[in-house]
């Protein structure tokens, strides 16, 4: 009997351990319940750590050491429970601490993501709402962080600026797959309708190791809108949108999806636009923007059970530019013409653990068809990519959930076929890859996460990367951030350096290009805090990323674009610092300053070698942001203030070197303000807006020079685009929702 009774204990003792607890965690906010996504749960003492996902929901293992359950959330008083049952679901409602009671900001902007070890910021639906976001080159309008300008006066090709340096180094997924890449690098950023982001997450510094080795000063994730399906009803959900503005440009958007069952449902996505208004405010002949005409579409469908949840479904483009000079130039117009058409297949599966609920296993597949064809005057160009990507990934814990880890592997094609004039770029790349994360977490004081992999390029053989990321809450409110890790790709010279073509130059292409190598350590701190009685955000931040090799693109050069691999130094330090207050309730403003040094040793293939600001990259940035929201949201209002500062130029002139002596008497445009705004008016089912872009009217006088002889030597539309070539700029539009 007394060996029966301990067997039992055991038994008992072991059932406790193997049950779970699950619930959600909540607020109440004007009478309503609202979930709070990424509330803290743990055992007393750190044990069995987790968060609540997107809608407050987590479940939890139990334990025999302690009954003491601890919930918390920043900004709001955290909870203990004494658990003496597993019955049905708990329901966890926190309230807002006294201290920061202003804490739901319903004009609010920009939020970090406190879970995150990476230092994150995380722009809502809400945020993007508070400007007309066409597509994704226009969402960060109100975000200190990046910077988008056009790459030159011809094409409308757009470009991004990260912590001093271009677009190509941050990794950008939609949805966890690398998709603005390659040869989309040039307009990549406008595929993506800005109706149809749910969220993007911006990350500093290198990367998780789960998502490839290509990140290097950041990575950025775009959610899309998804098929959820709605258990209670067959009704399907649907948003239109409408956008015109006072150039002549025309936009319109259609989210739809619709539940088939409990298990499945469906979803599209529609996007069409077109701009067929020539514009030349500065009277040189050249449209200020090209006409086009694009069509953009998905198709998916998702399947959700308990074991079980799978995406999968295409997305295609077609797009045709023409810009250069006015139609009424005559037989020897300069013209630029460019016409894309786009595929992607991808799927995403995973398998579920109801009974595990920290075990995961998923598999991600893409396949894309790109093809482009262009016209810089009388150079053509032609380019094709064929990719394939897979990541296979198992997520478990070691002991407890305080010990998580990732593995997995991966696999990376891609077959390029491109010729610029009589120059030919082909490359195939294979590139399999294996990769290991460890995190470690202690609720609410530490995250550690360590991660490696191991890739083998077909051409450039073994890499490895290794990256650190530590999150520690000091104490209140303040929490610090820091990362390490090595981040590597291979450059497209023509892809990313797309507006140098329309010029004049020679161009001479690297025919030996070597993977792009740099190692980025990020440290960043922040903190919520009373300022004069009322809620405030500091957030400081600073990077350094420095190159072990790099492609170097010179057009110091007359008449000259060289490209070549770094022999010298490159680095780039990034500084940030934003204050964000809610001065009262609805209300919030945001002021930043930000700071960029990156320069890069220039001239080495003509026997010079003088370290060198980066070209078109503002030292100085400045930004203020209000906002206001009325009850309800009625009505809100929106404004941004933005001053730029002096950018270094090229110099062409005939006499030039990268000497010391012309290293003292660098080039710089001047710095310009601009001004964005917009007002809402929202109904029961509508919204319409009204807004401007860039009210100071300040715009460059001439972006081109030569632009009265194109087919001259002088001609160039690239190396003085250094602000604005259009002036203010009125915007209206809607939003109609059609919800179950």
């Amino acid at each position: 009997m007394r060996n029966l009774f301990i067997i039992s204990l055991l038994c008992l003792s072991f059932l406790a351990e193997a049950q779970k607890l699950s619930g959600r965690v909540q607020t109440t906010e004007n009478g309503r319940n609202v979930p709070l996504p990424g509330a803290s749960v743990y055992w007393s003492g750190g044990i069995h750590a987790t968060a609540a996902d997107s809608l407050g929901r987590f479940s939890l293992d139990t334990t025999s050491k302690t009954n003491r359950l601890v919930i918390s959330y920043v900004g709001y008083q955290a909870d203990t429970l004494m658990i003496t049952n597993y019955g049905p679901d708990l329901v966890i409602t926190l309230k807002a601490t006294q201290q920061l009671n202003e804490v739901v900001v319903t004009a609010g902007n920009t939020q970090i993501d406190r879970m995150n070890p990476i230092q994150t910021e995380v722009l809502t639906q809400r945020t993007l709402a508070k400007a007309a976001c066409c597509n994704l080159s226009e969402s960060f309008e109100t975000n200190a962080s990046v910077s988008v300008s056009y790459a030159d006066a011809v094409t409308g090709a757009k470009q991004i600026q990260f912590m001093g340096l271009g677009g190509q180094y941050v990794q950008t997924n939609v949805e966890n797959i690398p998709t603005i890449r390659g040869l989309a690098t040039t307009f990549g950023l406008n595929y993506i309708p800005g109706t149809w982001i749910t969220s993007i997450d911006i990350g500093k510094g290198a990367g998780s190791v789960v998502n490839g080795y290509e990140s290097m000063s950041g990575q950025m994730n775009v959610e899309l809108q998804k098929p959820e399906y709605r258990a209670e009803t067959k009704m399907p959900n649907m948003l239109i949108n409408g956008y015109v503005n006072a150039f002549g440009r025309l936009e319109g958007n259609v989210n739809y999806s619709q539940a088939l069952s409990d298990k499945w449902s469906i979803g599209a996505l529609g996007h069409v636009s077109s701009l067929q208004n020539e514009l030349d405010q500065n009277g040189d002949k050249f449209r200020d923007l090209p006409l086009y005409t694009q069509y953009n579409g998905v198709m998916r469908a998702k399947y959700s059970s308990e074991r079980w949840m799978s995406q999968f479904g295409i997305k295609a483009l077609a797009e045709d530019r023409d810009g250069g000079q006015l139609s009424s130039v005559g037989q020897y117009r300069y013209g630029f013409t460019n016409t894309t058409q786009r595929t992607e297949v991808f799927s995403k599966t995973a398998r579920l653990f109801p009974d595990q609920p920290y075990r995961g296993l998923g598999l991600i597949l893409n396949a894309t068809w790109h093809n482009q064809e262009s016209s810089f005057g009388l150079r053509p160009y032609t380019g094709k990519q064929q990719s394939l990507y897979g990541n296979l990934i198992y997520q478990t814990i070691i002991g407890n959930t305080n010990h998580t880890v990732k593995t997995g592997v991966s696999y990376l094609l891609d077959n390029y076929h491109e010729r610029y004039v009589a120059q030919p770029l082909d490359r195939f790349e294979s590139v399999p890859g294996a990769f290991f994360e460890y995190a470690y977490t202690y609720p609410e004081r530490f995250a550690l996460v360590v991660g490696n992999r191991l890739d083998a390029h077909n051409l450039y053989g073994l890499q490895w990367t290794p990256r650190v990321h530590l999150k520690y809450h000091i104490h209140g409110q303040l929490t610090l951030r820091a990362s390490a890790g090595r981040g590597w790709r291979v450059p497209n010279q023509i892809a990313e350096n797309y507006g140098y073509l329309v010029s004049s130059r020679g161009v001479f292409l690297n025919q030996n290009v070597q993977p792009e190598i740099a190692w980025t350590y990020t440290a960043g701190i922040t903190n919520e805090f009373l300022l004069f009685g009322k809620k405030a955000t500091l957030t400081v931040d600073a990077s350094r990323t420095d190159f072990q090799n790099q492609l170097i693109v010179d057009a110091d050069q007359p008449r000259s674009l060289l490209f070549y691999n770094l022999q010298g130094k490159s680095y780039a330090n990034s500084f940030q610092a934003e204050l964000t207050i809610s001065p009262f309730k609805r209300a919030e403003i945001k002021a930043a300053y930000r700071l960029f040094d990156a320069r890069q040793s220039m001239g080495a293939p003509l026997g010079e070698n003088i370290l060198m600001p980066r070209m078109m990259v503002s030292r100085d940035r400045v930004l203020l942001n209000a906002a206001y929201a009325l009850p309800y949201d009625k009505w809100k209002f929106d404004i941004t203030l933005q001053w730029n500062g002096p950018k270094r130029l090229p110099d062409a002139d005939e006499t030039h070197t990268h000497s010391t002596y012309s290293s003292m008497v660098w080039y710089y445009s001047p710095s310009f303000v601009n001004l964005n705004a917009q007002l809402t008016r929202s109904f029961r089912t509508w919204q319409v807006y009204l807004g401007g872009e860039n009210l100071t009217n300040y715009r460059q006088p001439n972006p081109i020079i030569g632009a009265a002889d194109p087919f001259g030597t002088n001609f160039d539309a690239a190396g003085q685009n250094w602000g604005p070539i259009t002036g203010a700029m009125i915007y209206a539009g809607f939003r109609f929702t059609l919800e179950p």
